[in-house]
This record gives structure tokens, sequence and C-alpha cells, in this order.
């Protein structure tokens, strides 16, 4: 059976850590999928939230999670200073109680759009939590390759690190949001 949604339905997006601790949980709608992946959004006023921390959308934001399940890239819209933000994960997927939901592996690929430009970010993080956490050798191996590799595509912008796959999703986002309902209205 298949576990996703139809598209428009509001879900949370469910992060945890190695040990099965709780990370981010996001406010999300499911968008639907395409060649790339499976899509979702996030209006502005929505809530992320994890232990210790919480932030409110300030711009619409799509979330691509490909066939991989090892990373989920998210595109903020303009004018927020981030424009990309891959999180590298593990067994990123829509799980069978209907939930979509990986594993933080820490390793994040960053592009501002500002001086600050494109990196990959929290290796203090990623190697802490791979001693601590005891992550698997191959693993290791295979998102630090992955890691560099999107590193790699979101600096030439090849798709769908481009503006020309995330246009269509961003503009399908703001379709949805309506003035009827005030948590899906675009401040």
């Amino acid at each position: 059976m298949d576990p996703r949604p139809a598209p428009g339905t509001r879900l949370m997006f469910e992060w945890r850590k190695w040990d099965g601790s709780p990370h981010w949980v996001q406010d999300s709608v499911y968008l639907g999928s395409d060649e790339w992946g499976e899509w979702f959004g996030q209006q502005v006023g929505w809530r992320s939230a994890r232990p210790g921390a919480e932030f409110v959308c300030r711009q619409p934001n799509v979330t691509l999670v490909p066939a991989t399940g090892d990373w989920a890239f998210t595109h903020n819209a303009d004018p927020h200073p981030v424009a990309v933000y891959i999180d590298l994960g593990w067994d990123v997927r829509w799980h069978d109680d209907g939930v979509p939901r990986g594993i933080d592996m820490d390793l994040d690929v960053v592009r501002r759009t500002d001086e600050r430009g494109t990196w990959i970010d929290d290796r203090d993080e990623w190697d802490e939590h791979r001693v601590r956490y005891g992550y698997p050798a191959e693993i290791v191996a295979h998102l630090e390759a992955t890691a560099l590799d999107l590193e790699r595509r979101v600096l030439s912008r090849e798709a769908p690190f481009s503006d020309a796959v995330t246009g269509p999703w961003l503009e399908r986002l703001a379709a949805l949001a309506t003035p009827e309902d005030p948590s899906t209205a675009r401040a």
C-alpha cells in the first residue's frame, strides 16, 4: 500500500538521530513527486522544532527527498539568505505509518546568497557523532562521498539544485496558500 497522501495534505516531517532520539519536526505539506523524488513545502509562519530550538519560516521553502534516501534538499525562496540547505541523512522516506521520516546524519551542504558561498557544514558534529553513535564505516564513506558530490553539484547549479526545477514547486506551494486559512496565508 502506498503510504503517500494526496498532494496538498498537511503533515509533520520527522527527523531522528541515529540512536532514535527526536530531532527536527517540520510542519509541512506534501506537494507531489517528479523525476527527482518527493516534494514537500513549508509556508510562511509554519514551525520547525527540535529539543531546545524552534523557528518559524520567514520565506516559503520546498524540500526534495530523492529515492536514494540519503539526503533532503531544501530551497528557500528569496530573500532568505540561505538558498540551499541539504541535510545528509539515512533512510529518508515515507514509512509504513504514512509519515515522512529520516535519520539526520549531521553533515549539511549549504549555499548562502552572500559572500560565504557554498560549503559542507557541521563537520565537527559529524566527527563527534560518528564516534558516539558508531556509524557503520560503509555509511560514513558513502555519506562523505555524497556530501562532496552534492557540494560540487550545488556549486554548478545542476538540476535539481536550480531555480528551473524548484520554481514550479514553489509556485505549487504558493497556489495552496489561501486567505481563508491563516496558517497558510503568505505574510
